[in-house]
């Protein structure tokens, strides 16, 4: 669930819709992640475009992205080149190495580069740094704790 101070943000902002889109529920069905979770809200009724940028890091719309573009193929490179589980959603382009990624199965947001980091990811020594997706917005929104 979003919080309060979250969705008053994004309402600051001019990017919430409280009217949610029927296209952006269908794309959260097929990408298999629950509508009524933090990430499906976000979705489904947050929008600035196709992405959001703060302090010079872009973050997907991911609904937008699925529809409009080729976000299956994101997908598979996290996947097989990166070689991440398959419950995690590409959040960004992953350009420059480094990248945000969402769990939907645990909800949990992990930040990931090349190297060390992603082979800690995959010998179990780095685990997702933002317990929820709700945390990562904060974060990512530089919003005050």
């Amino acid at each position: 669930m979003l919080t309060k101070k979250l969705i008053d943000y994004c309402k600051e902002q001019g990017w919430w819709y409280d009217d949610a889109s029927a296209d952006y529920a269908l794309e959260l069905e097929r990408l298999g992640v629950d509508a009524a979770s933090a990430f499906g809200q976000f979705c489904l009724h947050v929008e600035d475009g196709p992405t959001f940028i703060q302090r010079g890091k872009e973050l997907y719309q991911v609904c937008w992205f699925a529809k409009n573009t080729n976000y299956a193929l994101a997908m598979k490179h996290c996947h097989e080149t990166l070689g991440l589980p398959l419950e995690y959603l590409p959040l960004d382009s992953f350009e420059g190495g480094s990248g945000y990624f969402y769990n939907r199965t645990t909800g949990q947001v992990l930040a990931l580069s090349l190297g060390g980091e992603l082979l800690d990811f995959k010998e179990g020594r780095l685990t997702p740094q933002w317990p929820t997706f709700t945390d990562f917005l904060v974060r990512y929104f530089a919003l005050p704790e």
